[in-house]
């Protein structure tokens, strides 16, 4: 039987940095298309766990070793990538340290999550705001069916 045809799934994290005072995050500038701003991540390699991909893609593209600490949620918007259908899960992790812009980041940045800048790639806006009111109540998005369909 034929494998089925399934879109990509990619994963991300988004890094607190704990040894700071007030905890900011972790953004790179993207290398490439498409541009802006966004959560460190990138493409699950065959016979590797998400949460292997999410510290690989962290020390890849930031230079540093994170320790996940919850899943956020999995985000499967067909519009959520430009460049085709792709299944997100999604992290919240912790690290120390600085981070260094490596791999496919252009520029690695440190953000107040209430202050990001501008403009995120893919979905990750809407994807950090539900890891701000995650960090604000303890309380995971709810990704009931519909809830994150992108408007038209």
């Amino acid at each position: 039987m034929p494998a089925p045809i399934t879109p990509p799934i990619a994963v991300d994290a988004i890094i607190e940095l704990v040894d700071r005072p007030e905890r900011p995050i972790v953004l790179i500038e993207r290398l490439n298309p498409p541009p802006g701003w966004a959560i460190p991540g990138g493409f699950v390699d065959i016979g590797e766990t998400t949460e292997q991909t999410a510290r690989r893609e962290a020390r890849e593209e930031t230079c540093l070793e994170i320790e996940l600490i919850t899943l956020l949620g999995v985000y499967s918007d067909p519009r959520r990538d430009p460049r085709g259908h792709t299944i997100g899960v999604v992290y919240v992790a912790r690290a120390s340290g600085m981070p260094r812009a490596a791999d496919d980041a252009a520029a690695v940045g440190i953000f107040d999550p209430s202050a990001l800048p501008a403009p995120l790639a893919f979905d990750h806006e809407r994807i950090l705001e539900d890891y701000l009111r995650f960090r604000q109540t303890g309380r995971r998005p709810d990704l009931s069916y519909g809830t994150h369909v992108l408007s038209d």
